[in-house]
């Protein structure tokens, strides 16, 4: 009992002595971290020492920010010196590429500065003290204003670049509109081409023509990336403007060969009507002989053989015009029936010259006073026109109406003798007439015109 009572009494205290052991180990451990600022690893030195290097900590992180900005800046500054490369070729806009060029120097150079500044101080060492600490701060102070600086200098580029960008900008959203809408184009030629052969008009030329677009249409396909903006939008315009007058022409073909046709039988209408009349001109001719002076008709001596000549000229190129009709050919068609026309409008005028020029003697032999009358008034109008205002006409007026007077006396002179020359005394007279009309007409031009 008493071993067992010693026992029983000393075991409580060894015990008690081994958990205070146990315990103080645990106590200064969870206490040891505290003796540190921040709760690292750091080795404390002071309150001033912590604030240099929080100071450091944020000129770091303001010299990040600026370095941040100006990377952004300058990739935003790309993507518009890339839209102005891809549409303007011009030397101004030369010359941004190389200030862009130069700037991105410049910022290479301060980029690797701020880097510098970053790598030549690990704010996160334990031996950092205040002097190093204010070191970085001053260091990493001076790279963010040195990039502040350099992002000075690309904003002002930047507004510097507004005229050339907006420019660039208005070309690029012009190009898409504009290639979509020579596609439509082309589409609109195409069916239009499809209804007239549906028609039964082959239109092959037009066909030829659309054809030709075809490598036009794949270039467009191909983009402005491989062709340029500029290009493109020039080949945009083009397709559009040859499509739209295939187009165009395509829905005028069944009017155009409804015109063809009705032009054809008007032609040949008038073609047997102008045989007929020309037939009637020798008789004309007769006559003229008969009662005036050779002066009088001998210019129409060959009216009837050249009326003949044409004529048939006129129905070789209508049947042609019918032969090109009826193959299609519509250009030949046009040219051939304008061609035809011109020889018998040539042929009227010379067949309508010989009748006109009998009715013409026939009138003035009867009653030359009536002519006389006609540019005597013409020549008293200028002659009261040149006197109005001045109590003497100007002599570049007077001189020619002068002469007027003097060439009308002349003529009805000529009159006198057995057999007169009428045409001539008519043609003298239309001369009188119009050096008139020209004096009173340059009398108003100038009058007009404040002289």
């Amino acid at each position: 009992m008493a071993a067992s009572d010693a026992r029983g009494t000393s075991a409580p205290r060894g015990s008690s002595a081994f958990r205070l052991a146990f315990a103080l180990p645990l106590l200064v451990g969870a206490l040891l971290p505290q003796a540190f600022a921040g709760g690292g690893t750091r080795r404390w030195f002071g309150g001033r020492g912590e604030g240099q290097r929080a100071e450091a900590q944020a000129a770091k992180d303001a010299a990040a920010a600026a370095f941040y900005e100006l990377d952004t800046a300058q990739r935003g500054l790309r993507i518009s010196i890339e839209t102005i490369t891809a549409v303007d070729s011009s030397p101004e806009a030369r010359r941004a590429i190389e200030g862009f060029e130069a700037l991105g120097r410049r910022i290479d150079e301060v980029s690797h500065g701020y880097i510098g500044a970053v790598d030549a101080h690990d704010l996160d060492r334990d031996e950092l003290d205040a002097a190093t600490a204010s070191r970085a701060r001053a260091d990493l102070t001076r790279a963010k204003e040195e990039l502040d600086r350099v992002k000075g200098e690309l904003d002002r580029f930047e507004e510097g670049l507004a005229p050339l960008l907006g420019r660039a900008e208005t070309q690029l959203a012009r190009l898409a509109p504009a290639v979509e809408r020579a596609r439509q184009a082309l589409r609109g030629a195409s069916g239009a081409l499809d209804v007239v052969r549906e028609g039964g008009l082959r239109a092959d030329d037009l066909a030829a023509r659309l054809a030709a677009l075809g490598p036009e249409l794949t270039r467009l396909n191909e983009g402005a990336g491989r062709h340029g903006v500029a290009e493109t939008l020039q080949r945009a315009d083009r397709v559009l403007r040859d499509a739209e007058a295939v187009r165009a022409e395509a829905e005028r073909l069944p009017e155009r060969a409804a015109e063809i046709d009705k032009r054809l039988v008007s032609l040949r209408t008038r073609t047997e009507a102008l045989t007929t009349r020309a037939g009637g001109v020798e008789p004309v001719l007769s006559e003229l002989r008969r009662r005036y002076s050779a002066a009088c008709w001998q210019d129409l001596q060959h009216v009837p053989e050249q009326a003949v000549v044409s004529l048939r000229q006129a129905e070789e190129r209508l049947a042609e015009a019918g032969r090109a009709r009826a193959e299609q050919r519509w250009p030949d068609a046009t040219s051939l029936l304008s061609t035809a026309r011109a020889l018998l409008d040539s042929t009227d005028e010379a067949v309508s010259a010989a009748g006109d020029r009998l009715r013409r003697l026939d009138a003035v032999a009867k009653d030359p006073k009536a002519e006389i009358d006609r540019a005597r008034f013409a020549v008293r109008d200028a002659q009261r026109l040149a006197m109005a205002g001045r109590n003497t006409p100007d002599p570049r007026h007077a001189r020619p109406l002068d002469d007027a007077v003097a060439r009308l006396d002349r003529a009805i002179g000529s009159l006198e003798g057995r057999h007169p020359d009428y045409w001539h005394f008519l043609t003298e007279l239309e001369a009188v007439r119009a050096s008139a009309a020209h004096v009173v007409g340059r009398i108003r031009e100038e009058r007009g015109a404040g002289h």
